[in-house]
C-alpha cells in the first residue's frame, strides 16, 4: 500500500470518526484519565502511602481535593497512582495476550491448519472452558506465592534490591492471571480473518514467487484483518481494567501499600457498617474510585461500537 492510499484511508477514518462526537466526547476523557495515571508521579500532591490519623475521613478541601480516607491517606493521590497501575496493567496484558498470543496464534493456525491449527483450538476450548471469573481468581491466588518466591531467590542471589516492593510480582501475578481473558477470543477473530483470505490472489501470488511465510503472514495478510483486530482490542481493554479492579477488590490484585482503585472499592465496601455511615457522611471515598472504573470501561465500549461503524459500515442500524 502506497503512501497516497495511506493518506486517503486516514483522512476517510478521520472524516468518519468526527462526525461520531459521543466517541470524541470518550476519547478526550480517556485522555485527561491516561495523562494524570501516566504523570502520577508529577501530579500528585502526597505521598501515596502517608498516613496522618489527626487527618482521618475528612472531606474534600484546599489540601486535599477529594479529601482522606480512614488512615488519613489523601484520595486523590491514590486514585491518580491507582489509574497508573490499571493503565500498566492493561498495557502488560494487551501486549501478552493480545498481539504475542492472540495475534500470533490466530495468524499461526488460520494459515497454516493441519495439526497446529488443530492443537491450537482444543488448547483454547480446554482453557475457555472454566468460567473466565473463577480461572482468572485460582491462577492469581495460586501464582503469587510462587512469584514472590522467585523475587526472593532473584534479589538474595543476584543482589537485585526491589524487586517485590516495586509492583513488579503484582503486574506479573495479574498479567498471567488475566491472560485467558485476552487471547482466545482474538485468536478465533484472527483465525477467521485468515481463513477467510489465506487463498486470495495476490497471497497465491506471494506464494508462487517464493515469498516466505512469514512475510506473507505480516506484510500481506495481516494489513488485510487489522480493523477487526483493532474494534476486538477496543473492546478488549475495558474488561481488562474492569478485571484488574475485581481482582484488586478481592485483595488478590495490587497489594498494599501500592494504591488501586479495587483496593480503594474494598477498603469501603468491606467494613460492614462503617462502609454505610462512610457513604452517608464521606460518600467521595467510593464514587471517587468507581466513577473513574466507570468511565473507562463506558468510554472504551463507545469508542469500540464507533470503531466497528466505521470499519464495518454493514452493521449500522
Amino acid at each position: 500500500m502506497n503512501s497516497f492510499n495511506q493518506k486517503t484511508l486516514l483522512s476517510i477514518f478521520l472524516n468518519q470518526l468526527i462526525k461520531r462526537k459521543l466517541a470524541l466526547i470518550c476519547i478526550s476523557i480517556l485522555f485527561i484519565i491516561y495523562f494524570i495515571g501516566i504523570f502520577a508521579p508529577i501530579l500528585s500532591t502526597h505521598d501515596y502511602a502517608e498516613t496522618n490519623l489527626a487527618k482521618t475521613q475528612n472531606g474534600p478541601n484546599m489540601e486535599n481535593w477529594l479529601g482522606t480516607d480512614r488512615l488519613g491517606r489523601d484520595i486523590y493521590t491514590r486514585v491518580i497512582w491507582g489509574i497508573q497501575n490499571t493503565i500498566i496493567i492493561t498495557l502488560i496484558t494487551i501486549i501478552t495476550g493480545s498481539f504475542i498470543l492472540g495475534i500470533s496464534l490466530g495468524l499461526a493456525a488460520g494459515y497454516f491448519r493441519g495439526k497446529i491449527d488443530i492443537f491450537i483450538m482444543r488448547l483454547g476450548e480446554v482453557i475457555s472452558a472454566f468460567p473466565d471469573i473463577l480461572l482468572i481468581i485460582l491462577l492469581a491466588a495460586t501464582l503469587r506465592p510462587s512469584i514472590i518466591s522467585f523475587g526472593h531467590y532473584i534479589e538474595d542471589t543476584f543482589g537485585f534490591r526491589g524487586i517485590l516492593s516495586s509492583g513488579i510480582v503484582d503486574y506479573l501475578v495479574i498479567g498471567i492471571a488475566l491472560l485467558p481473558l485476552s487471547w482466545f477470543g482474538l485468536m478465533r477473530l484472527v483465525r477467521g480473518q485468515v481463513l477467510s483470505i489465506r487463498n486470495a490472489e495476490y497471497v497465491q501470488a506471494a506464494k508462487a514467487m517464493g515469498t516466505s511465510n512469514f512475510v506473507i503472514l505480516f506484510r500481506h495478510i495481516f494489513p488485510n484483518i487489522l480493523s477487526p483486530i483493532i474494534v476486538s482490542i477496543s473492546f478488549s481493554i475495558g474488561a481488562i481494567a474492569l478485571s484488574e479492579v475485581m481482582l484488586s477488590f478481592f485483595g488478590l490484585g495490587v497489594q498494599p501499600p501500592r494504591p488501586s482503585l479495587g483496593v480503594m472499592i474494598g477498603d469501603v465496601t468491606a467494613r460492614g457498617g462503617a462502609s454505610i455511615s462512610v457513604l452517608r457522611n464521606h460518600p467521595e471515598q467510593l464514587l471517587a474510585p468507581i466513577i473513574v472504573v466507570w468511565l473507562m470501561i463506558f468510554c472504551w465500549n463507545i469508542i469500540g461500537d464507533a470503531l466497528n461503524e466505521i470499519f464495518n459500515p454493514k452493521n449500522q442500524y
